[in-house]
């Protein structure tokens, strides 16, 4: 398996897909326009991707050439043809349209994106209704392999006391956290209530994922697109 799609009723004018660990793959010294040319064969896609610096930020830019490169970590566009893109290895892609296929967003959501509310600042960037919005959850790391310390309970819970359902405890000081859960949570705060996927998980699934935390941070990245055809 190469990629995969969404499962999800998205307009057919909407293409999307996830990458898998034997269908490309990005060095995190790579620049991104040696891989360029690869991931466009791969997926047939309609122009380069708007790449981002990722820095587990609450930034969501527009899709567009003079945002290349910039710190952020969601995309999204109105535009046909402009490739929105996140890359992830246990971190949660998030693909985003309405049914209107008029509008397209991807978020890199981890845990400290999450808690920065990369979410909400994306949905206020989209300024789309919550009922027209389709979400996807892409593979992230499973919430039996996903262990956190306080630092982390503590940055959902301290703001948002009803996060700790996504939290298992697991040994002292420590938790299992679910990523799917904690976004699901944020996205239906905002009304956002057709989501789909979160059936993944980076860590367990070799064949198909790289995953930071399997590997020990020796490993490489899986890239998430989406885009308005």
């Amino acid at each position: 398996m190469l990629y995969l799609k969404p499962n999800w009723p998205a307009p057919t004018q909407i293409k999307a897909f996830t990458t898998t660990r034997s269908g490309w793959s990005r060095n995190v010294h790579e620049p991104h326009n040696q891989v360029n040319q690869s991931l466009e064969k791969l997926l047939d896609l309609p122009s380069s991707p708007l790449w981002l610096k990722q820095e587990h930020t609450a930034i969501a830019l527009e899709a567009i050439p003079q945002h290349v490169e910039k710190i952020g970590d969601a995309s999204f566009t109105k535009q046909h043809n402009h490739v929105c893109i996140v890359e992830t290895a246990d971190c949660l892609p998030i693909l985003i349209c309405n049914k209107q296929a008029s509008m397209v967003a991807a978020i890199h959501a981890g845990w400290r994106g999450l808690s920065n509310h990369i979410i909400e600042t994306t949905l206020d960037a989209i300024q789309q209704s919550p009922n027209d919005l389709l979400v996807w959850l892409g593979p992230a790391i499973g919430p039996q392999h996903f262990e956190v310390g306080e630092d982390v309970y503590d940055a959902f819970t301290s703001s948002h006391p009803h996060s700790s359902i996504a939290f298992t405890p697991h040994h002292p000081g420590k938790w299992l956290a679910n990523l799917y859960l904690l976004a699901r949570m944020r996205l239906q705060a905002r009304g956002v209530n057709q989501i789909y996927g979160g059936e993944y998980c980076t860590h367990t699934q070799a064949d198909l994922f790289f995953s930071y935390r399997r590997d020990k941070g020796i490993t490489g990245r899986m890239a998430s697109v989406i885009w308005i055809a």
